[in-house]
């Protein structure tokens, strides 16, 4: 008796879905590579940053630029994971946009306009990875 092995049928549903993952492994991705620089430009050169002096939370630059370059490459790590759609990629990249939102926050007083705009962009990451559900990306 030969088996029948049936694929599922292309939907827009499950287009969506894939397109949504593909989206946020993308930006999380680009989000990776521009902490990793931003962590480049703490630890080897403190100029680049200007220092608010009257912020609640007054931190050593050089320490967050290692903060930044590590929490971007776990991102880009974790990104490589969501092209290859692995649950688990999309968990951790909820979580690790998440921490790039707080750690953006957090240095907001050295580049402002720049963390505005990576926690803008991490809340789309999350909106991503969060509205598509597990049975729409079965293969």
């Amino acid at each position: 008796m030969a088996a029948t092995h049936t694929r599922p049928a292309h939907t827009a549903k499950r287009e969506w879905a894939t397109g949504m993952t593909v989206f946020g492994a993308v930006m999380l991705f680009l989000v990776g590579l521009l902490d990793i620089f931003r962590g480049v430009m703490g630890i080897a050169e403190d100029d680049v940053f200007v220092t608010t002096p009257n912020y609640v939370f007054a931190y050593d630059l050089t320490g967050w630029g290692w903060i930044h370059l590590i929490i971007g490459a776990v991102a880009v790590i974790i990104s490589l994971g969501l092209f290859q759609a692995a649950p688990w990629a999309r968990v951790l990249g909820v979580g690790i946009a998440a921490l790039v939102i707080i750690t953006n926050f957090l240095s907001l007083p050295q580049y402002p306009v720049w963390s505005v705009v990576m926690i803008a962009i991490s809340g789309f990451i999350i909106w991503a990875l969060c509205t598509v559900r597990r049975d729409s990306l079965a293969r």
